[in-house]
């Protein structure tokens, strides 16, 4: 027989051999370990390896995702006397002077509004950061909606929210815009929603004034709000039903 192939013989018995007595002596121990994976690391608990920091899964309860409907349209226009009207009937009752409102924010008929997901107030000079518990919700709602359309952290500003009427009266001798008769600004229940300024920023940001367009339509023909754009003002006047 050739010198190579009986070398390569004999390797080749010697390798059998040696792979036989291996297996033979591991073979329990694998077993064991296909029949409980964690049998090993139990059976080490006296040993050097210290088991007490791994990890242990845990279950979380993860948030809903939240779909925003389909939204489209522009926003109509609405009567002014159909803003008045809304305020008189859902509103508190006009609030003629600075002693009626803060009886009204005691009794908890206002509510005070600072900052919302989708929503911020600027500083205010003509009126109060207060408005009826409903007209908050709503507020809130059209704020969330805003946000879950134009993304997280964006949001749009308030510029104006519950005048008495001495204000209001005030305010006419500043801005001739400004109703002449009772407003519905004076019943807690209308606030003006800026379409210039967006995430704090005087902006004309168009994506976003149509995204604020798109939540304000909904919310119009959802039968919850009353709408006017005030060009003049950079401002949707809305009224809560």
């Amino acid at each position: 027989m050739d010198k190579s192939i009986r070398r390569f013989t004999l390797v080749f018995f010697i390798l059998a051999f040696t792979a036989t007595i291996l297996g033979s002596f591991f073979k329990p121990a694998i077993g064991q370990l296909i029949e409980n994976p964690l049998s090993l690391v139990n059976s080490e608990e006296n040993g050097d390896h210290d088991t007490k920091d791994l990890l242990i899964p845990i279950s979380v309860d993860l948030p809903e995702l939240t779909e925003v409907p389909k939204l489209k349209g522009s926003v109509a226009k609405d009567a002014y006397e159909e803003h008045l009207h809304a305020a008189e009937t859902n509103g508190v009752g006009i609030i003629e002077s600075e002693e009626k409102l803060t009886d009204l924010i005691k009794s908890e008929k206002l509510v005070e509004i600072s900052r919302g997901k989708g929503y911020s107030l600027e500083p205010l000079t003509h009126s109060h950061p207060f408005v009826t518990p409903h007209s908050k919700r709503i507020l809130e709602e059209m704020g969330l909606m805003y946000e879950i359309l134009a993304g997280e952290g964006n949001f749009f500003s308030i510029s104006s929210a519950t005048r008495t009427m001495n204000q209001q009266v005030n305010l006419k001798k500043r801005n001739r815009n400004a109703t002449a008769g009772n407003s519905s600004h004076s019943f807690g229940v209308s606030f003006d929603i800026s379409y210039i300024r967006f995430n704090g920023v005087k902006s004309w940001d168009q994506k976003a004034q149509r995204n604020l367009e798109k939540v304000l339509n909904h919310f119009q023909e959802s039968g919850k709000i009353f709408v006017i754009k005030e060009r003049k003002q950079s401002c949707y006047h809305v009224t809560v039903r």
